[in-house]
């Protein structure tokens, strides 16, 4: 369970490990810079660009503009080792529901991609021709995991899988939009019985928003059968009902006046469609709502909408059963904009960022959503076998930004490694008892480090611990090897206690101990 807040107190440090309930006192500070983090400069639209030489050099090394294409950035090792502990609580969370990992190639093949994404195809990163294939870098991990299926003919599968994707979007660092970044997917395959595949990912968005302690959250969940169903019902022809969906998905940034204006100026629906529509997609709530829209006259004669609603009543009742109700919402002005849902979509948004130190809350948007695609796998089928599938991505990098923010405005100091002992020596010539002992250490699986001079002061050692948040220090001098002992030193509080050679080990494990 990852425990980010409320952070502790400046001067403190966030471990390194996986586990973050034990912070040791430090000294010196390794925090994040001030600026960070860095603006993206200039514009880079295409995914590689020539760099010129600069004038007058013959390497075209100097005088270049070191930077980052625009939408990307370098992680220090302080972001490296937060954002490290951050994906090992969302696995931890996958791995406590039965999911195995996969990996596909950051390439796919073009069409492989083409016709998935509705609108947002035009964010697609496209190469150039690579030797007689047109290749094109992965948008999301859904589409290649459907692939994946149909290419090896899987019919049921639970999966999650992290890795980088790629969109050519308008970025917003501060809100935790780039062109490069991860996605964490969890997704169900195979024929089931309706809604409990749905109902456990929106549980384990539940669990890990709430093990994140991130604020106040809510899902809010529909289906594309609804909404398909009452564009039927307000005479929007089927040919128009993707064009709508997309256009209905802007309704959470963008008010009800501008997504009406839209419809009407850019789709070409009547006005009054437009207005039938509003009356059902500013509609939100829960079992009472799902129950009010089974008995309305227009819906409930639509095969589609009935459908629906029969499954997310069914969903509902499974939701009451884990107790998560209180942060689920039935909203039918969620549209969700990929082509490729036929089912239950959701999505979760934080209400708010409790957070004391930064005046004004942090504007992330959705930091999680998925939802039911039961044809996509169908798709790449050369006979057109269906896999149902269901799945959920965690907005990781959106997550990531709210708790950069939470430990710069902190001043928590967060450790890059995890080395648990620095082996030290107190007087000169005794580089061969170090290199000994600390290959004793890392025999043992122990987590250690020397610095790397002949005859360091030991001043400086014990320095670098606290500058480093290293917990224990062992010092081995011409006293200590006279005497078969060596010496133990906690960095917190500086107590030191002679050791026998052949227990330190188990000394030191005893005292590293949880």
């Amino acid at each position: 369970m990852l425990r980010l807040g409320p952070l502790a107190a400046a001067g403190r440090w966030l471990p390194a490990g996986p586990r973050l309930g034990l912070l040791c006192l430090a000294a010196g500070p390794v925090s994040f810079s001030p600026s960070w983090p860095p603006r993206p400069v200039g514009d880079c639209g295409l995914l590689h660009r020539e760099v010129r030489p600069a004038a007058g050099s013959a390497t075209g090394g100097r005088g270049l503009a070191l930077k980052t294409p625009k939408g990307t950035r370098d992680h220090s090792p302080a972001h490296t080792a937060l954002r490290d502990r951050l994906l090992a609580a969302v696995v931890a969370c996958f791995k406590r529901h039965g999911a195995a990992a996969i990996d596909t190639p950051v390439l796919e093949l073009r069409e492989t991609l083409m016709g998935k994404y509705g609108e947002d195809a035009k964010l697609i990163y496209k190469l150039q021709d690579q030797g007689g294939e047109l290749l094109a870098l992965r948008y999301d991990l859904t589409v290649p995991f459907a692939r994946y299926l149909a290419m090896n003919k899987i019919t049921n599968m639970k999966r999650y899988h992290i890795a980088k994707v790629y969109r050519r979007d308008n970025p917003a660092t501060t809100r935790g939009r780039y062109r490069e970044f991860y996605q964490c997917d969890f997704d169900i395959a195979g024929q089931f019985d309706p809604m409990i595949p749905d109902a456990e990912c929106l549980k384990i968005v539940h669990e890990i928003l709430s093990d994140l302690q991130l604020g106040d959250f809510l899902i809010k969940v529909n289906d594309r059968r609804i909404l398909n169903g009452v564009f039927a019902v307000c005479g929007i022809p089927e040919s128009k009902f993707l064009t709508t969906c997309s256009t209905v998905d802007k309704l959470d940034r963008m008010p009800w006046e501008e997504v009406r204006s839209e419809m009407v100026g850019e789709k070409g629906l009547s006005p009054e469609a437009a207005d039938r529509i509003g009356e059902y997609v500013q509609l939100h709530g829960g079992l009472d709502l799902i129950e009010r829209l089974l008995q309305d006259p227009k819906l409930s004669q639509n095969k589609l909408a009935k459908e629906g609603l029969g499954d997310m009543k069914l969903l509902f009742e499974y939701l009451t059963l884990f107790g998560i109700t209180g942060q689920i919402s039935f909203d039918l002005s969620l549209a969700r904009g990929l082509d490729y849902y036929t089912g239950v979509i959701f999505e979760a948004v934080l209400l708010q960022q409790e957070n004391d130190h930064v005046e004004e809350p942090v504007s992330v948007g959705s930091v999680a959503g998925g939802g039911r695609y039961d044809g996509l796998v169908g798709m790449f089928d050369p006979k057109g076998r269906k896999v149902p599938c269901v799945g959920v991505s965690i907005g990781i990098e959106r997550i990531f930004s709210i708790l950069e923010q939470r430990v710069q405005a902190s001043g928590e100091k967060v450790r890059t490694t995890e080395t648990q002992v620095l082996v030290a020596t107190p007087q000169k010539h005794l580089l061969a008892a170090r290199l000994k002992l600390i290959c004793e250490l890392w025999d043992a699986g122990i987590k250690a480090e020397m610095l790397y001079k002949k005859d360091p002061k030991l001043l400086k050692q014990l320095q670098y611990c606290e500058d480093t948040g290293i917990p224990l220090a062992v010092i081995v001098g011409e006293q200590e090897l006279t005497d078969g002992v060596i010496k133990l030193r906690n960095v917190a509080t500086r107590e030191e206690v002679d050791i026998p050679r052949e227990k330190l080990v188990d000394e030191i494990r005893r005292r590293l101990e949880p």
